[in-house]
């Protein structure tokens, strides 16, 4: 196929994506996609509402307002039913559940479902499918094969423990203590005490230690004083991290696991038992099921934004009166996701942008450079254009201000959050070295491309924004694999037995090095060539034989390849130019792209996304908002 008819191809494919995305939007100003349904969040739910249930029966607790109207047993008793009815549907061919309902079978999902089970009352109704179930768990080691899955981050291995403690299936003497008194220290301190769980698990830390200190005190009369001490002041915290949603983080395995615990030990009549229990009620979706978090609507509008209003304009003066003010909109809202004051949850300072636009969301440096880069690209643009526009058109010159102010605070606050080691965490600077804490090549790699893009419209008018990048600079470098790739903190393949995503970490990370000018790196060369080599035979890269689309035949061992991880392998190498030796490899790639869209592939997302704690998850948009990433991509390099 030669050039021209393969940008015919790539322009068709643009306009059908365009078209999508514009559906998914609607008349809002923003895209809030769609997270997929998830085994473990309900079955945290469903545990903590039968916990809730069995406690108020026994113990007659007043109902609070928050628990009126909807949101009393009644309701609770309804949610657990079809909860645990979703559950039974979920189980995998193997026994066991995963954490989607397109994922690997695996044994934190699996137990927290039984315990789910044993909570509601259902153990009869499900004998078979809890013996299954039990079998899968003990294939897979039991409890030490829980303990071996994350190692020494106690941030999730022991809120399992705890669910299946209150469901009686382990005992307390098991379950590592958490240090819950260590909450009851200045914010500041946190990452000074080496405390056994992530950053943002610290209601968990305070909610389960709790229950572990009521169910099971400390022999030990000095560990008992100084935790009966520390119960009223961490609860006081727990009271100033929750969200006016009620759920932290959005998550509803985190809210659950500090319901569950607190509906244990007589706190369930307490408001922050209430607001969680509403934000629990209030998240539950129309299957019966949950999601493992609200929405990602900041996240997945930056993206979305970044390509979509100039999808179908190659040449970026092309873009229409009515493009810009849509634009305009877009921008606005993202503006207003910003946060503007010390986060309560994390102490980050003001500047950031999180998740989503909801509560809970906490700032990071993944989201923030995601808008900053969308909010650069708007400025660039519309002062481009707008001089040529009708003649009735009216540049927004307030907009512009304040994309500028919030530009400079963003980058601002993503300068002062690197770590001494030059990369970038995701939330709190030099907090430790646990998963999803430690620096990562993909959060360094777009916090460059941040300030990158500034720095080019308001060359060093960010105080340390040089130094910072050339710190981060050395990080890549430092953390580039042997074969040439780079491993991200939050995307995963389940196919690899580490379950990691060199494929999306190297495209993130390529993508980095050619919008900022460095394709002649050894580094970029040595990345390059690793994606190039890992390129599959269908031309896509990615996926495995557990990665599959609507009418693929499961029984063929074949290796699948995902819109996802061939959109971020194929931009990465497109934003570089190419080269001649790439060039058959991104004409392959480039059809098997606008072939997998042309078979409606694209609605079907899968399984690459992380969440706290390994935590597995699929979102709508992203087939999407990748793919014409890489697309315009290939329109221009079908231009030169």
């Amino acid at each position: 196929m030669n050039l021209s008819i393969l940008k015919d191809r790539i322009e068709q494919t643009l306009h059908r994506l365009r078209s999508d995305l514009a559906e998914s939007k609607g008349s809002s100003s923003h895209w809030t996609g769609a997270l997929s349904t998830s085994a473990l969040s309900t079955a945290t739910a469903v545990s903590s509402l039968s916990i809730c249930r069995d406690q108020f029966r026994k113990n007659a607790w007043a109902i609070h307002d928050g628990d009126s109207d909807g949101y009393g047993p009644r309701r609770w008793d309804e949610l657990i039913e079809g909860g645990s009815e979703w559950l039974s549907r979920a189980q995998n061919s193997d026994g066991g559940f995963g954490d989607t309902d397109r994922s690997l079978s695996n044994i934190a999902t699996t137990l927290l479902v039984l315990a789910a089970w044993q909570l509601a009352g259902h153990n009869s109704r499900y004998a078979a499918k809890i013996s299954a179930a039990w079998a899968y768990v003990e294939r897979g080691g039991s409890w030490d094969g829980l303990k071996q899955r994350y190692g020494k981050d106690k941030t999730f291995v022991v809120p399992i423990m705890t669910n299946c403690a209150l469901a009686g299936l382990v005992d307390w003497g098991k379950i590592p203590t958490l240090p819950f008194e260590a909450a009851a220290l200045p914010q500041s301190w946190y990452r000074f005490v080496q405390l056994p769980v992530v950053s943002y698990a610290i209601p968990a830390l305070v909610a389960i230690g709790q229950a572990q200190y009521f169910h099971r005190p400390p022999r030990n009369p000095i560990s008992r004083a100084v935790r009966s001490i520390a119960r009223k002041p961490t609860m006081r915290v727990l009271t100033r991290m929750q969200p006016t949603s009620g759920g932290y983080l959005e998550a509803v395995p985190l809210t659950s696991f500090v319901l569950m615990s607190l509906a244990s030990i007589g706190q369930g009549a307490s408001r922050v038992a209430v607001e969680s229990r509403k934000f629990i009620v209030d998240s539950v979706l129309e299957d019966g099921s949950w999601p493992i978090d609200t929405n990602l609507a900041t996240w997945v509008t930056s993206l979305a934004s970044t390509n979509y209003f100039d999808a179908g304009h190659p040449d970026s003066t092309d873009l229409s009166a009515d493009d810009l003010l849509e634009w305009n909109r877009s921008i606005d809202w993202l503006l207003s996701c910003q946060h503007r004051k010390r986060h309560a949850f994390t102490g980050a300072e003001p500047g950031g942008w999180g998740w989503t636009n909801l509560s809970g969301a906490v700032p990071d440096s993944d989201d923030t450079p995601a808008a900053l880069i969308a909010l650069q690209k708007w400025l660039v643009m519309s002062r481009q254009v707008s001089g040529r526009l009708r003649p009735d058109f009216v540049f927004d010159n307030d907009l512009d201000a304040r994309v500028q102010i919030a530009a400079r605070a963003g980058c601002r606050w993503l300068v002062r959050l690197q770590n001494r080691d030059g990369g970038w965490p995701t939330f709190c600077r030099g907090w430790g070295t646990l998963p999803f804490d430690r620096s990562g090549s993909d959060l360094t790699a777009h916090a460059i491309r941040a300030l990158h893009c500034w720095n080019e419209v308001f060359p060093s008018s960010f105080e340390g924004a040089a130094s910072a990048m050339e710190r981060g600079w050395a990080y890549l470098e430092r953390h580039q694999n042997a074969d040439g790739s780079w491993l991200p903190l939050w995307f995963g393949n389940q196919d690899r037995s580490a379950e990691d995503n060199p494929i999306y970490g190297t495209g993130r990370v390529l993508l980095c090095y050619s919008q900022c000018n460095r394709t002649n790196h050894t580094s970029f060369q040595r990345g390059l060539a690793y994606l190039l080599a890992n390129q599959n035979a269908d031309g896509g890269w990615g996926g495995g034989k557990n990665s599959h689309y609507p009418g693929s035949d499961r029984s063929l061992p074949v290796i699948t390849s995902t819109i996802e991880e061939t959109s971020v392998a194929l931009e990465g190498i497109l934003a570089g130019g190419g080269t001649k030796d790439s060039i058959p490899s991104i004409m392959q790639a480039l059809n098997w792209l606008c072939d997998a869209i042309q078979q409606d592939h694209h609605r079907v997302s899968q399984p690459i996304g992380f969440y706290f704690a390994r935590l597995w998850y699929h979102e709508k948009l992203y087939p999407l908002v990748f793919s014409m990433g890489a697309l315009k991509k290939g329109l221009e390099f079908c231009q030169r």
